[in-house]
């Protein structure tokens, strides 16, 4: 007995004695971060393909314990920095000081979009560019479709005065040929696409990432134009934020915005999260005095939230949700019932997404990951289309009284990725991905139906090889089975599409380091479209105090695309100077593109007709320059250019009266709403810490608008003058007490007030004959309190 008891002792001693060596052997590495001579705080501290992370404090320091003796690779990362990745040989414990240097052009990003994994924006074969959030701070946008506007390619335009429908063009084509993702995944909607982009607040987005010209493989083959990726704010640390913005249209309308966000994460890093909201109020605007609005009056709510979890140091369960309810209404006489007015456009919108994904890695270097997600959203829309058109006689009242709808939209994505990284570089990606959709749009009062359904599975696979030292390959292929079910009705006439497709799509892309700081990329890509309707179909305008309607002609077909881009990429990597250079010239052929045509078609009760119809192929080709220049941390200039034509290979028919000789018709062979030269320019002034000054301009060339000009809703082709869309704004920060912060903000939008003069007016106007800048000069105030900035 005695023995056995001295056994155990022992033992005991023994496990202890090895675990006190085994801990004597482990290692730490600390020490502290700053950046002209102050410490940086949230610096991302990480040891290269292990689990060791840590934050940096107020003052810049940092530590990370029990790490096992080795040769490691440890990197420093922080927003607005360049990243410092070095060498770290431990056999004791390690103290390091580490100096980072201002990213002043942010050069340095990791994007997502253009391959589906994080990746060196520098690095990634497809040209991605971000659109940050100290560029809607600059320009004062409250939501994103404001900011847009400064990334190069891209341009947001008004259709409508009496709802305010935008849309936003990539490379020359309409908003339905761009895909937009709520954090990675496609649950944005045609019917989201009307009015969307208005209803995402700027204080949410952590950053916009924007891929031009042909569909992602991997996101779908819809995509022609190119995608747009809002990634919402994650919660890294803890941190709190409330704004306001008061500003004056013309000085004389309201438009006040108060948004807050705040996020909290646990000490270990292993849970967070962050919560936001807005609150907008806009009165309508009338520019030209006779009684209807060309800005509608505007109540937006927004309330969301982002969560993490990590059960595991090698998995992550992310959640999101959004909730928007928004109101807007535009016509005249906005005070009184919708049906008692000559018109009126009223819109309720309460929209919810949602998201849930888990990602686990597979290995302990990281280098295998499983992504599953399922994301969606549902919109319910009352609606009022109508009014008396002028007019006073009974069959008037009867119909603006039953020119109330409602609308159902869900939509709904879910898929599964796998993902391995080869230890040549090589990146291997496959998935499948299940797309659904479902719209019901009535109007009783027009007799009026959009019934539609698609449903999409999709099988992707993508591979990046590293050829050599300096060629990189990315070649995809996505194949979607794509099904739709629609019913589509307008008084007398009906329509029907049960379409079943099955589309292969490729996409390859070269990219080559010409040398250390230029490189060179070069794309191809396939896309489609199926018949089905788009977000500018599910949009009703009014004409010569009458509906107009869009309805999907027969034997509606698939359009296809081919998009082909080249680009030479420069960067430097001077410390004190940074540069950017970008020029991409693309090239995209669109087949049978879906066209509305004008037969000046009128139903008994007045409404007039469009058709969706398959047109004359297309081709849109241009250039796209961007030149950024930091010359010190004092200034900062930011610019992008765009020169395009977008043209049909003959001359497309977009007005054909019924039963008329062939000189009424009215024919294009230009794309209409689409300048030849658009761009933009940015200056950011900082004198002193404490003090900024910001300096924007947007520029819109000439084009050619459609204006329907007699009650057959006959067109005409108008030349528009150029525009110049100029900002300025003024700010100022107190740094108060316990890392508090106040800024006060003052500026004007659109100072020279270039705005269009000469809208249609009255009850008989045709509201989609809008275009320039959103609004005239406008006067603001901003305050911003919160503990960062």
């Amino acid at each position: 007995m005695i023995s056995k008891i001295k056994i155990i002792i022992l033992f005991s001693i023994a496990l202890t004695l090895n675990w006190q060596g085994a801990m004597a052997q482990r290692t730490s590495v600390s020490g502290k971060i700053t950046s002209a001579q102050k410490g940086l705080e949230f610096v991302a501290i990480q040891i290269l393909n292990t689990n060791h992370f840590a934050l940096s404090d107020s003052s810049g320091q940092f530590r990370i314990d029990s790490i096992d003796p080795g040769s490691y690779t440890i990197r420093f990362k922080a927003l607005g920095f360049k990243d410092v990745e070095m060498p770290l040989i431990l056999d004791e414990n390690e103290m390091m000081n580490i100096e980072m240097t201002e990213d002043r052009l942010q050069l340095n990003e990791v994007v997502i979009s253009g391959t589906r994994y994080e990746l060196d924006k520098r690095e990634s074969p497809v040209i991605v560019n971000v659109l940050k959030p100290r560029t809607l701070e600059a320009t004062q946008s409250m939501a994103i479709s404001e900011g847009l506007n400064y990334q190069p390619g891209v341009r947001v335009e008004t259709n409508c005065q009496n709802c305010g429908f935008t849309q936003v063009r990539l490379n020359g084509l309409d908003g339905a040929y761009s895909q937009i993702l709520i954090n990675n995944r496609s649950v944005y909607s045609a019917l989201n696409g009307v009015y969307g982009l208005d209803q995402i607040p700027s204080n949410i987005v952590e950053r916009v990432e924007i891929v031009r010209s042909g569909g992602s493989a991997l996101y779908g083959s819809n995509a022609i134009a190119g995608t747009i990726n809002v990634i919402t704010r994650e919660p890294l640390f803890n941190a709190w934020r409330i704004a306001n913005n008061t500003a004056f249209i013309d000085g004389t309308k309201l438009d006040n915005t108060t948004n807050f966000n705040a996020s909290l994460v646990n000490d270990e890093l292993k849970s967070g999260i962050t919560i936001y909201g807005m609150k907008r109020m806009r009165e309508a605007f009338d520019a030209n005095h006779d009684g209807f609005s060309e800005i509608t009056n505007l109540s937006t709510n927004v309330f969301g939230s982002k969560a993490f979890y990590k059960p595991h140091e090698n998995s992550k369960l992310s959640v999101d949700f959004s909730l928007i309810n928004e109101k807007r209404r535009g016509g005249d006489r906005l005070d009184l019932e919708p049906h008692l007015t000559d018109i009126t456009e009223k819109l309720q919108h309460n929209t919810a997404f949602y998201g849930l994904s888990y990602d686990h890695f597979l290995d302990k270097k990281k280098r295998q990951k499983l992504s599953s997600y399922v994301s969606g959203q549902l919109t319910k829309r009352d609606s009022y289309y109508g009014g008396l058109g002028g007019g006073r006689t009974s069959e008037d009242s009867i119909l603006a009284l039953n020119a109330y709808g409602n609308t159902k939209d869900a939509a709904l994505v879910t898929g599964i990725m796998y993902k391995i990284g080869f230890a040549n570089k090589n990146t291997l990606v496959f998935g499948s991905e299940y797309q659904y959709n479902e719209v019901k749009d009535i109007i009783p009062g027009y007799n009026r139906l959009v019934d539609q359904k698609v449903n999409t599975s999709g099988f992707y696979s993508q591979f990046e090889f590293q050829a050599s030292a300096n060629l990189k390959i990315l070649s995809g292929l996505r194949y979607d089975l794509s099904k739709v079910e629609g019913q589509y009705k307008l008084q007398s006439i009906e329509r029907s599409s049960e379409v079943d497709l099955g589309i292969l799509s490729p996409r390859i892309t070269l990219f080559y380091n010409l040398l250390n700081q230029l490189q060179f990329r070069a794309g191809y890509a396939r896309g489609f479209r199926a018949p089905q309707a788009f977000n500018e179909d599910l949009h009703i305008s009014s004409v010569a105090g009458e509906a107009r309607f869009v309805i999907l002609s027969d034997n509606l077909e698939k359009e296809l695309s081919d998009a082909y881009t080249a680009s030479l990429n420069f960067n430097s990597k001077d410390s004190r100077i940074q540069s950017q250079f970008l020029v991409e010239g693309f090239y995209t052929i669109l087949r049978k593109p879906f066209t509305i045509i004008n037969s000046g078609q009128r139903l008994p009760n007045g409404s007039i007709v469009e058709e969706l119809s398959n047109g004359n192929d297309a081709i849109v080709r241009g250039v796209n320059l961007e030149l950024n220049f930091s010359p010190h941390r004092e200034f900062r200039f930011e610019n992008g250019f765009t020169i395009q034509e977008s043209s049909y290979r003959s001359s497309q028919i977009i007005y054909e009266p019924n039963n008329s000789s062939s000189d009424a018709k009215v024919s294009t062979d230009r794309f209409l709403r689409n300048p030849n030269l658009y761009g933009y320019s940015s200056i950011n002034w900082k004198p002193v810490e404490n003090f900024s000054t910001d300096i924007s301009s947007n520029y819109t060339g000439e084009m050619i608008i459609p204006k329907v000009v007699s009650p057959e809703g006959k067109i005409d082709l108008i030349k528009s003058n150029p525009f110049i869309d100029s900002n300025i704004k003024f700010s100022y920060h107190f740094d108060l007490k316990n890392d508090l912060r106040l800024e006060l903000a003052i500026g004007v939008q659109n100072i020279f007030n270039s705005y269009q003069e000469d809208f249609s007016r009255g009850p008989q106007r045709d509201s989609d004959y809008i275009y320039g800048p959103a609004r005239p000069r406008t006067y603001f105030i901003g305050i911003n309190l919160g503990n960062y900035h």
